[in-house]
């Protein structure tokens, strides 16, 4: 499902000191396995050569000569037909302005103007230039033809001002063409709902009762599944983890919250993958001001939090659209006793069962090792792997339940 591999790129680069950034873009898309074609407008070779970005992909930089001396038989007819997407970036205001009017002055806009694939720009130009009424007249042409703009960004800019018209980071840009690229994979059409980190139960303002997870395994596979094709809501407790790009994000905080959440958003879910550590208890009664230290000691009574995932397993026949529903069980001991146990009980598909005893697979660790029990009593032991890997496998076994 690695939404890059073999997929044919062409990344254009006009007249913009952004232009260095298109070497990292390049670079990337290269290493997870796109075939990256550079195109340099005549401008954007004044700013970037093309050796270095044939350096990066191992693929010839394309120029305006090629048009006259390349080996193509109609060079710009070759590379826009054999494209599955093209990304500009930079896209400086004068070509954008030359992509709405149609203009073919350039191998890059001969390029665009031949194409049949979805189109990518990442504007990047002053402050001034981007809030220019023309600028603005052009790109709202472009979005209502289709073009997906990335950014631009606001903060310093070439010309020593701060503003909007910065380009995007190119970890930005590649989310981007990440999800472009997985639209019309396994899971196209199909909505999952996926919740992620560590619930927070409050005590008083400043305190609250929560557990280690960093979120990780489940912002790992909000992204798998958006590599699958799918459409995904990512329900999250606070995480520092980078949003994926294509995710609609909720953010929540406790467990009443997250439950409120899932229950707005599990009727029009195909699958669900509840990932979160959701607290088990919290405060009978916060304290609405901040507990001083100099009044000592106070216990805090605790209460029961709602089990989410046993509530939409008790009343499934009531989401339809509901085909998959997978869990996780972290446990400490009796790994597949206590997994299986809560697999029935809430009546689950899934159930994905990790040991959080083991520091090198625990809550916070970039790997794990974990083992899958499915509702017919097949199990499978999946090997120690990074969180996304195991996403994957995890997406895969849910694609073939789907089946």
């Amino acid at each position: 499902m690695n939404p890059f591999m073999n997929k044919k790129v062409i990344l254009g680069i006009t007249g913009s000191i952004a232009a260095y950034k298109a070497a990292e873009i390049a670079s990337t898309l290269t290493k997870q396995g796109a075939i990256v074609s550079p195109v340099l407008t005549p401008a954007g070779e004044k700013f970037i050569a093309p050796l270095t970005l044939h350096s990066v992909t191992g693929r010839h930089a394309s120029v305006d000569r090629d048009l006259w001396e390349g080996d193509q038989h109609v060079t710009h007819i070759e590379l826009g037909h054999h494209a599955d997407l093209i990304v500009v970036a930079p896209a400086s205001a004068d070509f954008i302005g030359k992509m709405v009017q149609g203009l073919g002055d350039s191998l890059l806009a001969l390029t665009v103007l031949a194409s049949h694939c979805p189109i990518l720009i990442a504007p990047a130009m002053d402050g001034d230039m981007y809030a220019n009424a023309a600028t603005q007249h052009n790109i709202s042409v472009l979005r209502e033809r289709g073009v997906q703009l990335i950014g631009p960004e606001s903060g310093h800019l070439a010309s020593g001002l701060v503003g909007k018209g910065r380009m995007s980071e190119p970890a930005t840009i590649v989310g981007a063409i990440r999800y472009a690229l997985s639209r019309g994979n396994p899971l196209s059409g199909k909505r999952v709902l996926v919740t992620a980190g560590g619930t927070q139960e409050e005590i008083d303002p400043v305190r609250v009762i929560t557990n280690r997870s960093s979120g990780k395994q489940g912002y790992a596979l909000a992204q798998a599944a958006l590599d699958a094709g799918a459409d995904v809501t990512l329900i999250s407790a606070p995480s520092a983890v980078p949003v994926p790009a294509g995710c609609e994000i909720v953010q929540v905080k406790s467990a009443d919250q997250m439950n409120q959440a899932v229950l707005e958003h599990i009727s029009a879910a195909n699958i669900l993958i509840m990932t979160a550590a959701v607290a088990d208890f919290k405060p009978a009664a916060p304290s609405s001001e901040k507990i001083k230290k100099s009044t000592g000691i106070q216990p805090i009574e605790l209460v029961p939090t709602v089990d989410i995932l046993a509530g939409v397993g008790a009343q499934r026949d009531n989401f339809p659209k509901l085909k998959i529903v997978a869990g996780f069980a972290a446990e400490s001991q009796s790994l597949r006793e206590n997994a299986a146990e809560k697999l029935q009980k809430k009546n689950l598909d899934l159930i994905i069962a990790n040991d959080i005893s083991r520091k090198e697979i625990g809550f916070e660790s970039d790997s794990n090792q974990v083992t899958l029990l499915f509702r017919d009593g097949n199990s499978k032991e999946l090997p120690l792997a990074s969180k996304a890997a195991v996403s994957e496998a995890v997406l895969d076994e849910i694609i073939h339940l789907l089946q």
